[in-house]
């Protein structure tokens, strides 16, 4: 039996609903990533499989004794609760119990007090009904691997820290689902890989929310999307989910322009004069009345975001140039001894755990705040635009069009005209949404709104903090392609890693002590690149190189035997593998492909799977004998 399975199942907040008759099953061992637009509904459909919401009309059945836990997407206020606390509330009353206990036995002041031995007592009693005595372990557990202080208080956490917290909250449960809304918002990536190891060691059967294209890769082996008011469900990977999405998009626009073709053949026909009208079809005038009917009934899709960004005079050929700067805050250092030189056309990705001083290198470079020690000098004609990850820019008690118009009706946009809320448009805000008050708006639109209050000014320089939180796949894809195509010069904060690998051309690393090391290409390169923890420099070295250096034998040898002949057929080899991995993909991009069996589709797409391994271990090991060959010459 399915742990969870939905039946014609319809919510909404009125007007057309954003779940319509919608069916699912959630079977035991699915890792199911959900998918889809802002706004289209994936919130509450985690909050209606949670028993937080519930259906207008349908049904839907749980496994008898099934525990789920939610991480949801919005963070909580805990003002006055511990870490160790927040954790315990996950596990409902037993949780209240050991919270009680805790407190109560750290009131040593009371231990003499008749009435404190009493209450004692009870929750002693309690504690052992409960199995509390388990549960407090392992809730130290948790913590322990996720590096938190049991005892620090929650309000004063960071966002990512919070994050944590409550993801340690979710699972001290062990739930047999787990429900995960945007896991990875405000997490740096060392605790998105932590994340992802956890899920994959020890978490079964999930559902999760999240437009971290690399997290999905990781987790998911099954992919739902929502897509206006279907769930439509793809029985595989991400990398294979897209290539299937793109055929069943094709296929219903060549299935729509069919069906518009012959609605309009059929509209002619019905106007036809008394004579044709006297000899008419009934029958075929029913049909064109079921077709009209369907016609109004087709829900089009979601506008994509047209995002372009001012035109500005090219700055000059030097950007910022950094010569030995310091930043440190109580005694700590954050920045030690950088030097960099930043050209236009430059795009710079920054990357490290929180707290370690990327917002602040930021500031430092722009001249907003002075380092402790060096200098900062700037080239010429720079007009800077600076997406702030607080969103600080946009006024909350404001309106979304007096956010971008300022008082004005119209802007200015690369020497055109424009009326500002059909500028508003191009960034998915309907005319009715543009008088809305901004502080209303969901984390997508907010970060939507602040991009479109960026473009509006001319800008050669694009500082940007944290862009990709709450954005949807597609937006975040487009963002890319614009970022790709700008000519000026990009310094951005992101730990979406796949977001970095497809815009940025060098990385300023963060590893720590306020050392930061700069490395040509995205995160993948400086994976490749980066110095293993024994050979780090210790923070007094000075030296910022832009390559990490290969570690070459003291003496170089000769090929074996092996190594000569596995030189001589790898490329055979790969280009074997390689004209077997077109076919495969060729054969699974065909929308006829997905009509055979289930056992036969499950084959091919594992041997797609063996094949990429294989052509992966292929590359690795030329490349390394490759580079013995090097160190001979």
């Amino acid at each position: 039996m399915a742990l969870i399975s939905m039946q014609d199942m319809s919510w909404g907040l009125g007007g057309v609903p954003l779940l319509d008759k919608v069916n699912l099953q959630i079977e035991k061992g699915e890792r199911i990533c959900l998918l889809g637009r802002n706004g289209v509904g994936k919130s509450s459909l985690i909050k209606l499989i949670n028993g937080n919401l519930l259906p207008d009309s349908g049904e839907i059945r749980v496994q008898q004794g099934l525990t789920t836990a939610i991480l949801e997407q919005e963070v909580p206020c805990y003002t006055h609760d511990t870490i160790f606390d927040t954790v315990a509330l996950g596990l409902g009353d037993a949780g209240q119990t050991l919270i009680q206990y805790r407190r109560l036995s750290s009131d040593l002041v009371s231990v003499g007090n008749p009435e404190y031995l009493a209450r004692y007592e009870a929750l002693q009693h309690q504690m052992d009904s409960v199995n509390g005595w388990v549960l407090a372990p392992r809730i130290e557990d948790l913590l322990a691997r996720t590096g938190l202080d049991p005892e620090l208080n929650f309000a004063t956490l960071s966002a990512g820290m919070k994050r944590r917290a409550l993801f340690c909250r979710a699972l001290v449960r062990q739930p047999d689902l787990l429900l995960l809304d945007e896991p990875t918002n405000h997490l740096d990536i060392d605790t998105i890989v932590w994340m992802e190891d956890y899920i994959a060691k020890h978490v079964q059967t999930l559902l999760f929310v999240s437009h971290d294209r690399a997290f999905v890769k990781r987790i998911a082996n099954r992919i739902l999307e929502l897509d206006r008011g279907r769930l439509i469900s793809y029985a595989c990977d991400y990398g294979t989910y897209l290539k299937r999405r793109e055929a069943d998009a094709q296929s219903e626009e060549n299935q729509n322009r069919r069906f518009d073709k012959k609605l309009s053949a059929e509209e002619i026909w019905i106007r036809k004069g008394i004579k044709a009208r006297r000899t008419r079809n009934e029958g075929r005038v029913r049909v064109l009345k079921k077709m009209r009917e369907d016609f109004r009934a087709r829900r089009v899709e979601i506008g994509r975001v047209n995002m372009k960004i001012q035109e500005a005079e090219r700055s000059g050929k030097l950007v910022i140039e950094a010569k030995g700067i310091h930043s440190s805050f109580a005694g700590v250092p954050y920045i030690k001894d950088l030097s960099t030189v930043i050209m236009r056309g430059d795009k710079i990705g920054l990357i490290g755990p929180n707290g370690l001083g990327k917002t602040t290198l930021l500031k430092i470079l722009l001249q907003e705040i002075a380092p402790d020690k060096g200098s900062i000098r700037h080239g010429t004609q720079l007009q800077v635009a600076y997406f702030d990850q607080l969103r600080i820019q946009l006024d909350e008690d404001k309106t979304v069009v007096q956010n971008i118009g300022e008082g004005n009706d119209f802007i200015e946009f690369n020497g055109q005209k424009r009326h500002v809320i059909s500028y508003l448009q191009d960034f998915l805000f309907p005319p009715e949404r543009t008088r809305t008050p901004v502080h209303i708006l969901s984390g997508g639109e907010k970060n939507r709104l602040l991009l479109a209050k960026l473009f509006v000014k001319p800008t050669n320089v694009l500082v940007m903090d944290e862009p990709t939180n709450d954005l949807d796949a597609e937006t975040l894809e487009l963002l890319e392609d614009l970022l790709l195509e700008y000519p000026g010069t990009l310094l951005l904060v992101s730990h979406d890693r796949t977001f970095l690998n497809n815009v940025v051309t060098s990385t300023l690393a963060f590893e720590g002590k306020g050392t930061i090391r700069e490395y040509p290409g995205g995160y993948d390169d400086w994976l490749a690149q980066r110095p293993n923890v024994e050979s780090v420099p210790k923070p007094e070295s000075k030296n910022i190189k832009p390559r990490a250096a290969r570690n070459k034998p003291d003496k170089p040898r000769k090929l074996s035997f092996k190594e000569q002949r596995d030189l001589e057929i790898l490329p055979r080899t790969i280009d074997d593998l390689e004209t077997e991995h077109k076919q495969l993909v060729a054969d699974m991009s065909n929308p006829d492909f997905y009509k055979n069996n289930k056992e036969e589709i499950s084959d091919i797409t594992a041997r797609l799977q063996v094949i990429e391994d294989k052509i992966s271990a292929a590359y690795r090991r030329w490349e390394e004998l490759d580079a013995i060959v090097d160190s001979l010459e």
